[in-house]
């Protein structure tokens, strides 16, 4: 189960294009993430994977991409509420048969 974010997408999206714009002004990517975050109120380690995940969504850093990742998402979501349809079919289609079956015996 995926835990739910704390920070809306806003944050989020104020936040990385900073991280960036004064990455010049640290010594190192983890530095200004280390300035930027108390700002924004998270904390490094967050900030630093929101940035992760924007460089690999622009190409620039190897991984999943968010579009991948909510597509494995939404067809995991797929396979779940098929089976849960087939149970409900298989569900119906029992008490229909234990219905016509109290139906004839009455």
């Amino acid at each position: 189960m995926k835990k739910q974010n704390k920070f809306p997408p806003e944050v989020r999206e104020r936040a990385v294009p900073m991280v960036l714009e004064h990455r010049g002004e640290y010594p190192s990517l983890w530095a200004t993430i280390e300035s930027i975050a108390p700002k924004i109120g998270c904390v490094p380690q967050t900030l630093n994977e929101w940035v992760r995940k924007h460089k690999v969504d622009m190409g620039t850093h190897n991984g999943v991409t968010s579009e991948r990742e909510r597509v494995k998402e939404l067809e995991r979501e797929n396979r779940e509420l098929r089976r849960a349809n087939e149970i409900l079919k298989l569900a119906s289609a029992f008490f229909a048969q234990a219905e016509l079956d109290r139906r004839f015996k009455s």
